[in-house]
């Protein structure tokens, strides 16, 4: 049972506490990069990454390291445990294996704890919780970037059955502790939106529900409070880009049934960001909530906030796309149509799954005035015509390095024909396609499902190139893209 007792205060003591603990948040926001792990700088971490920093931690006094289990394929899963409190805090991250953003930001936590800076507030902290990290519960799936483990079985769905031995270990870990609170990490699609508006929901939070009458007792209300303490801190660097999850109760999920058990669960999902491939400033903000949110838990301040603070955090709603196209023209069969045209880029892994390449597709089409873009071009004038094939058959790939690509897009050239393409090439490099002396065009239609690549032309003449579901600007040479597609 938690030492802390639910209190209903007003909205303007949240707006105290959050005052009080301002300079503390602001701090922790600066001097991040003093903090930040920087061998971890890209999504695709593996196990291995992560085991000098685990011993290095274990060097450090203050800190103990214990091996808790291993996954299926024998890699062992540790536990990071420091403090002296007396009120037990237990973060896991990457029970999916393509979720890695928060295991980045516990490193960063960690070198935070290591660091002689903070010492007063560091002090406060570890004198009233013990703090456990669980990073990369996962680490099969982590290996090969997948969501599921080795099994093929969702961990998160495995509370009941305890199939798996990750699952077991997380069971076990808790029940060990008998953790007052839980901090479940994920990750979580990068085209939810805050409900109703145009903000990609970079953080959502969900106390999950422990029964289907989604009721509150002291340990939701717990996970409310503190969720609604970390949106007030993210409200001051990402406005308006916080979602919360629908509460519906699942029996088999781990966070539903860690509620259940007594440890008040917060779900954190991290979601897009503008601009920001690899998250590193959602990594950023998971470092100063998760930060913010034990010093809340170790002070007892968090109680202080209402559950309204919970309550009015939007819900989560998926209508983002990558790029939309609105108000374009599409001539078709002699006659035109009005059409929106909504484009996704799904990353395909390459080889070992250290990155990855884009292989988009337009997903949705027609009237999409509902939907927002992380880019949005109004299209308003322009029609809507296909690419063509550059007229000549180049004889080698080094040919490809004397052309010019602003001058192919500006005569409505999107694909290349290249003869003796590599068979490992797996995309394009450049910004148009490279195809084989086989390959057949589109026949100019736009449907649902196909590569977005296209003209916006006004007067007959191409202004803007999509090509992969990136936009180029022709006559500013404005556009860049991680890459085209190579099609035989």
């Amino acid at each position: 049972m938690t030492r802390f007792l639910a209190a209903g205060f007003s909205l303007i003591s949240l707006f105290g506490l959050h005052a009080q603990n301002e300079g503390f948040t602001t701090r922790l926001y600066e001097t991040y990069g003093q903090y930040q792990e920087k061998s971890l700088s890209l999504r695709r971490i593996k196990h291995r990454d992560l085991q000098p920093l685990i011993d290095a931690v274990g060097q450090r006094p203050g800190f103990e390291v214990n091996q808790v289990g291993e996954s299926i394929e024998g890699r062992a899963l540790r536990l990071i445990s420091l403090g002296q409190g007396e009120v037990d805090v237990f973060l896991w991250s990457q029970m999916h294996g393509d979720e890695p953003t928060a295991t980045q930001a516990i490193f960063d936590i960690l070198n935070f704890f290591a660091s002689p800076d903070f010492s007063a507030e560091k002090e406060d902290i570890l004198r009233s919780v013990k703090i456990h990290f669980l990073p990369m519960l996962n680490p099969d799936g982590a290996e090969v970037f997948q969501r599921r483990n080795t099994l093929g079985i969702d961990i998160n769905r495995d509370a009941l059955r305890l199939q798996s031995p990750e699952g077991r270990t997380l069971k076990r870990v808790r029940d060990s502790l008998q953790a007052e609170f839980g901090f479940n990490l994920h990750d979580q699609s990068t085209y939810y939106n805050a409900e109703r508006t145009e903000k990609p929901a970079t953080i959502s939070y969900l106390a999950p529900a422990y029964n289907y009458e989604k009721e509150v007792n002291t340990v939701r209300a717990n996970a409310m409070r503190v969720i609604g303490y970390m949106n007030r801190i993210i409200q001051r660097y990402a406005p308006g880009q916080v979602g919360r999850y629908n509460d519906d109760f699942e029996p088999r999920a781990f966070g539903d049934n860690i509620q259940k058990w007594g440890t008040s669960a917060i779900l954190i999902e991290s979601g897009g960001y503008p601009d920001d491939v690899e998250k590193q400033e959602i990594r950023k903000l998971n470092y100063v909530s998760i930060l913010s949110a034990i010093y809340a838990i170790a002070s007892g301040n968090f109680v202080q906030v209402p559950l309204e603070a919970y309550e009015e955090i939007p819900q989560n709603d998926r209508k983002l796309f990558d790029l939309k196209i609105e108000n374009a023209t599409y001539p078709l069969l002699g006659k035109e149509y009005l059409i929106d045209v909504g484009i996704q880029r799904p990353e395909v892994d390459m080889e070992g799954h250290g990155d990855f390449w884009y292989s988009s597709r337009i997903v949705d089409l027609g009237d999409l005035s509902t939907f927002y873009g992380y880019k949005t071009l109004d299209a308003s004038g322009y029609s809507l015509v296909p690419a063509k094939v550059h007229p000549r058959t180049l004889e080698s790939v080094e040919a490809l390095e004397a052309l010019d690509f602003w001058e192919l897009l500006a005569d409505g050239i999107a694909y290349v024909r290249v003869k003796g393409l590599p068979a490992k090439w797996r995309s394009s490099p450049y910004p148009v396609h490279l195809v084989s002396e086989k390959f057949n065009p589109p026949q100019g239609r736009v449907e649902v499902g196909i590569n977005p690549t296209f003209f916006l032309e006004r007067e007959g003449k191409p202004e803007y190139a999509v090509v992969n579901g990136f936009l180029y600007h022709i006559p500013t040479r404005e556009g860049k893209g991680k890459n085209s597609m190579v099609f035989r």
